[in-house]
């Protein structure tokens, strides 16, 4: 893809007419919505079950999900209607099919992005490598669709991902998620060390992999298996307290000055971070999603809920907990939501009181 073209100009562009080839995709069209993905997926989070940072796909920023980026969102919106008309004259072009699928994803339009990687899927039968990525991807917002399941379908998908390529970056990454939600330690530690080798050098999705791969050791060491190596060698990581649950439990309340701006379809994230920056990352530790009309609602927060093997609540002291209503659906903050959060409270706190009472600007 051709990443030096810049966007493209704001006119619809011309429909083809019967007598002439249809126009594929611009490159440049391609190359700014491309841009516009990798920005805006790289500092929000989609709220995953599974490491987003372990997916292949796209750049992690360590974020607040608190950060706004509406005016990318429109923006990508924008240009993926530009894309969808292009595709109705062209029918036939894996990448734009390939583009729009990772849009859609990022939009949190689940669903339609499954469709759309299918079709890169067929159009892929010749090229070992487009396919790979196409079924990973495809495993990917599968998964998402069913509510961050990688059981079932999203698992044969990769299967048959790493059957067309085996050093497929991303199913290598989804197969070790998948292994390690198993308990099967060992192979995760083998799947993301095989997903190492493919990927950049130095690249944070390297250093993610690098984390989770030190966090499966650990566990093997743990468990005495079979290639453990010594407890020594696990990682150091600042303990829980003493006695003290992996847990964050409370009670979210919306507050009434606010009642009128959510409706009750609307989502509601429910996260826990590490509490400052010198203390742990700043992505989400665990999340919960639900509705408006779930409010009031207690929550439980766990390692159960976190979104990468290497970043669990276990592994931090302090945390910050937080709720967010989220007036689109998406899982990128944006101007119009609403939040709130809270201290930094000890993890294995109970009853933490979240007011939503603030809207994100």
């Amino acid at each position: 893809m051709d990443q030096t073209a810049g966007p493209t100009s704001g006119t619809t562009p011309p429909t083809p007419s019967p007598d002439t080839p249809a126009a594929r995709p611009s490159r440049g069209l391609l190359a700014a919505l491309a841009g516009f993905v990798l920005v805006v997926a790289g500092v929000g989070y989609a709220w995953y079950g599974t490491p987003e940072a372990l997916r292949g796909d796209v750049p992690q920023a360590a974020a607040a999900p608190g950060a706004g980026h509406g005016g990318q969102m429109e923006q990508i919106a924008a240009m993926l209607g530009r894309l969808e008309e292009r595709l109705k004259a062209q029918p036939d072009d894996a990448e734009g099919w390939s583009m729009l699928g990772r849009s859609y994803s990022v939009l949190g339009r689940y669903p339609e992005a499954v469709e759309a990687f299918k079709r890169v899927v067929a159009l892929g039968a010749g090229n070992p490598p487009l396919r790979a990525q196409a079924l990973a991807d495809q495993a990917d917002a599968t998964a998402m669709a069913a509510g961050r399941k990688l059981a079932g379908e999203p698992e044969k998908l990769i299967e048959q991902a790493l059957q067309v390529d085996p050093k497929n970056l991303k199913a290598l990454a989804l197969a070790g998620t998948i292994a390690f939600d198993n308990g099967d330690f060992a192979r995760a530690v083998k799947l993301w060390q095989d997903a190492v080798a493919v990927a950049e050098p130095g690249s944070e999705l390297a250093r993610n992999l690098q984390g989770g791969i030190a966090e499966a050791q650990g566990r093997l060491g743990q468990a005495g298996g079979p290639g453990a190596p010594p407890m020594a060698a696990a990682p150091a990581t600042p303990a829980t307290p003493a006695g003290a649950a992996a847990s964050v439990t409370g009670r979210v309340t919306l507050a009434a000055a606010l009642a009128a701006q959510a409706a009750p379809e609307d989502t509601v994230f429910v996260f826990a971070r590490a509490a400052g920056s010198a203390s742990g990352p700043r992505a989400p530790l665990a999340i919960l999603r639900k509705q408006v009309k779930d409010l009031p609602l207690t929550f439980t927060l766990d390692d159960s809920l976190a979104m990468n093997p290497a970043l669990r609540l276990s592994s931090v002291q302090q945390v910050v907990v937080g709720a967010r209503i989220s007036k689109s659906g998406n899982a990128i903050a944006q101007p119009g939501d609403l939040q709130g959060l809270s201290q930094p409270v000890a993890v294995g706190a109970r009853d933490v009181a979240i007011e939503i009472a603030e809207v994100v600007r």
